[in-house]
Order: structure tokens, then sequence, then C-alpha cells
């Protein structure tokens, strides 16, 4: 849903953005410059995952924290330390789902194996 804002949205000119270094600016630059525009592109599809997938990674990481009565990740970390959730399937289910979404932003590559 991109109310109120029209299109393109947040994502397409993230996309654009990223598209433009990628074609014209990569090819055209050397040395540091063309380091720089490498790790530009880099965080511009993180960005676009990020926009993509973060609503919903979200809403999904505050279910399953919810699960095991807990507000945040803060507070989860509080109560494994002191021994408040137990050392189960329902946390490590929570731990891995935290991790994949964390990759599938970051580098999807990692997750290209399974």
């Amino acid at each position: 849903m991109n109310a109120p804002h029209d299109v393109p949205t947040a994502a397409d000119l993230v996309a654009a953005v990223r598209d433009f270094l990628q074609t014209d600016v990569l090819p055209a630059v050397e040395g540091r410059v063309r380091y720089h525009t490498r790790v530009a592109i880099n965080v511009l599809a993180m960005v676009g995952r990020e926009i993509e997938l973060g609503q919903e990674q979200a809403e999904r990481h505050a279910a399953s924290l919810a699960e095991l009565g807990v507000a945040d990740d803060a507070e989860l970390a509080a109560a494994v330390r002191e021994g408040r959730v137990a050392d189960d399937d329902a946390l490590v289910r929570l731990l891995e789902q935290a991790v994949r979404a964390k990759l599938e932003v970051a580098n999807p590559g990692y997750l290209a194996g399974e």
C-alpha cells in the first residue's frame, strides 16, 4: 500500500538509483570511487529488501516475542539470562526466524544453498 504516496514507491526509487549506479556509474569509475560505488549498490539493495520485507518481518517477530511473553529483544535477552524463558523449541524457532530475517535483508545469498 502506497497511500498517501503515489508511484514510484520508495522501493522503486531505491531500485532506480541502484540500477543507475550499477549500470552507468560503476563501469565508468576506478579505484576508491569504484569500491564506494559497489558499497552504495549493496546498501541500496539492502534498503530495498528491508522496505519490501521489513513490515511483515517485524509483525512476525513481534508475534513470536509475544508468544514467549516478552515485548522486545532486550526483554527477551534479559528473560533468557534470568532463566524466565525456557530453552526450548519456541525460543530456537524465534532465534532462527530472527537470523533468517536479518539474512533475507542483509545478504539473501547466504540462504540460497538451503
